[in-house]
């Protein structure tokens, strides 16, 4: 027996918190699943505390974002052509090269062939499919149209992939210029300028302000350059380490809302992300309430989660999720105006589709012009340095040159 902690929402949509003394994480998802509840996190009580820091950051996935979206749209095609779901699988099977793939794969297929329902399979591979996928699932098989639920979900996985790809694509050329203007400032600072302080020793001119911090930290980065590296991994390690603290992660997230670039960008790509899974899931059949539970834990930001947990409150008491949401005053006022409108016309789950295209294209929008307007303020900048360093070295060869003369 082992004790397993879990997080799971209520049919009126409550989050539950508990831990189970049980043999298996199957055992305790059963016992969650018998007392009514949907299961959202399950894990060993030993698992999430003794995790590294940054052992997260080098494991990768059994199957990566892109191999779970093509298996959705294959599985839903062959569905919708009017396959068996275990015969749909079995060719599935025999699709991927990955062998982690093939056996994550055979494993579903076996659930699914000894008479369990498809949700189960998926939940039993809580690394590569999460809750809000499996609950899709569930849901479009409780309404008998699985193959349209698993079309739905490939469209929301897939947007959701060409977003991110969207910001990383555009990240490249800026993160390339950054990394050499870092570089070439090293090298000019290291090796470049210390060059000239035996120069000016000899000569016993007095050095001005500026040429000696210049020196100073060419010196430092070039005799101490490991000591900076470990401050810098010991900063890094305790930053993780506050942010693992919920009431300081809190603090944290909700004043990077407040900030005023940043904030309004990060307060778009949550709203997109969250109007897109609720949508998601209400066209699915998926109750509001439990959709609500679901939904916020899609969200990064934990201020916006904290605020989508005080709207569910609010929807229980029969108020409505515009105005419940627009309490925490952290969405968009677009967002609440096009959710209301969508409560009024009865098609809620439409207008919250058209509220994440909206916002997607609006942070996409943001995010160009940050970066637009980031490559001319690196040059400047850039430039602004090098203008510093050429200076500390000329000026001291000036002041030899008059005193010469």
């Amino acid at each position: 027996m082992a004790l397993y902690r879990y997080k799971a929402v209520t049919s009126a949509g409550e989050i539950l918190e508990g831990q189970l003394d049980v043999a298996s994480n199957d055992e305790a998802i059963a016992k969650i699943q018998d007392a009514g509840n949907i299961p959202l996190d399950v894990r060993e009580a030993g698992d999430a505390a003794g995790v590294s820091a940054f052992g997260g950051m080098f494991k990768r996935p059994a199957m990566s974002p892109a191999q779970v979206l093509q298996f959705t749209q294959q599985l839903s095609t062959l569905l919708g052509a009017g396959q068996p779901l275990d015969r749909a699988l079995q060719i599935l099977l025999e699709l991927p090269e990955s062998e982690k793939a093939r056996r994550i794969i055979e494993r579903i297929r076996d659930h699914v062939r000894s008479g369990a329902p498809l949700s189960d399979g998926l939940e039993a591979e809580p690394q590569v499919f999460n809750k809000l996928y499996v609950n899709m699932v569930r849901a479009g098989e409780v309404g008998g149209a699985l193959d349209t639920t698993l079309a739905r979900l490939a469209t929301y996985l897939e947007r959701a992939k060409a977003l991110k790809e969207s910001v990383i694509n555009a990240l490249i050329y800026p993160a390339i210029l950054v990394v050499m203007v870092f570089a070439a400032l090293f090298v000019l600072l290291v090796f470049v300028v210390p060059q000239f302080a035996p120069m000016f020793k000899d000569m016993g001119v007095e050095l001005p302000m500026i040429t000696q911090v210049v020196l100073f930290i060419g010196n430092t980065l070039r005799d101490g350059w490991w000591a900076i590296a470990a401050l810098i991994v010991i900063g890094v390690w305790l930053v993780r380490k506050q942010l693992a603290d919920p009431p300081t992660r809190l603090r944290f997230d909700a004043r990077v809302l407040r900030m005023r670039v940043f904030g309004t960008l990060i307060s778009r790509l949550e709203t997109a992300r969250l109007a897109r899974t609720l949508g998601t899931l209400l066209k699915n059949g998926v109750p509001l309430l439990t959709a609500l539970g679901i939904s916020r834990n899609v969200l990064g930001n934990t201020a916006l989660a904290e605020a989508v947990d005080k709207a569910t409150e609010e929807v229980k008491t029969g108020g409505g999720l515009a105005f419940a949401l627009g309490l925490s005053k952290r969405f968009p006022k677009l967002a609440l105006q096009m959710i209301g409108v969508g409560e009024e016309s009865g098609a809620l789950d439409d207008m919250l589709l058209k509220v994440a295209d909206t916002f997607d294209v609006e942070s996409k929008n943001t995010v160009d012009r940050m970066l637009a307007a980031l490559v001319p303020l690196v040059t400047v900048l850039m430039t602004g340095v090098v203008a510093i360093i050429m200076m500390a070295i000329l000026l001291p060869i000036l002041n030899i040159t008059s005193s010469i003369q």
